[in-house]
């Protein structure tokens, strides 16, 4: 059975830095697509950032040069690096892989628990 377990949400003062981790565990061949997402109170998840196995990258504009995604291919997980937080960022940030290649089948848009990130003085 595949999970994926983030960790490194917290609170943060106002242009402060977290860094978030996505790992995949099973028994994985490989995953295509991976990326963060976010969903504050009252509002729709949207899109954070986003990475291929190759390593194309896309971000939302309100998170461009300050966030980075990364990906450890060998480990199956990906990373988020957030720069100059904004009490705009806080959000529950959700991880989420898509096309999933494990020994019995292929799973798609697959999600994970969801991490806190607050931002405020």
């Amino acid at each position: 059975q595949v999970q994926l377990v983030e960790s490194g949400g917290g609170l943060v003062q106002p242009g402060g830095s977290l860094r978030l981790s996505c790992a995949a565990s099973g028994i994985i061949f490989s995953i295509n697509a991976m990326g963060w997402y976010r969903q504050a109170p009252g509002k729709q998840r949207e899109l954070v950032a986003a990475i291929t196995s190759g390593g194309s990258t896309n971000y939302a504009d309100s998170v461009k040069g300050r966030f980075t995604i990364s990906r450890d291919n060998a480990k199956n997980t990906v990373y988020l690096q957030m720069n100059s937080l904004k009490p705009e960022d806080t959000a529950v940030y959700y991880c989420n892989a898509d096309r999933i290649r494990t020994v019995v089948t292929v799973l798609y848009n697959y999600w994970g628990q969801g991490t806190q990130v607050t931002v405020s003085s």
